[in-house]
C-alpha cells in the first residue's frame, strides 16, 4: 500500500490536507452515484470542447475528472 511506503512527514501534510478538505463539510456537498450533474461543457484530454448533453444523448455517462498533465 502506497501509505506505508511514504515518509511519515507526507503522511501528516496528507492527511491534514484531507481534514482542511472536510472541515468545511464539503463532502456533504459531493455528487453521489445517480446524482443529475448541471449542463456543462468541458475540455477533453486534447483541449476540444464536450458537453454533457452531447454525451448523454448517447447513453449513460460518467465523469472523471483529474488534476494536472499526467
Amino acid at each position: 500500500m502506497a501509505k506505508t511506503r511514504q515518509p511519515p512527514a507526507v503522511r501528516a501534510v496528507m492527511h491534514e490536507a484531507t481534514e482542511d478538505l472536510r472541515a468545511p463539510r464539503i463532502m456533504d456537498r459531493v455528487a453521489t452515484v445517480g446524482s443529475i450533474a448541471p449542463e456543462l461543457t468541458l475540455p477533453n484530454e486534447a483541449g476540444q470542447p464536450v458537453s454533457l448533453a452531447g454525451l448523454r444523448a448517447r447513453g449513460p455517462v460518467v465523469v472523471s475528472f483529474y488534476r494536472g498533465r499526467w
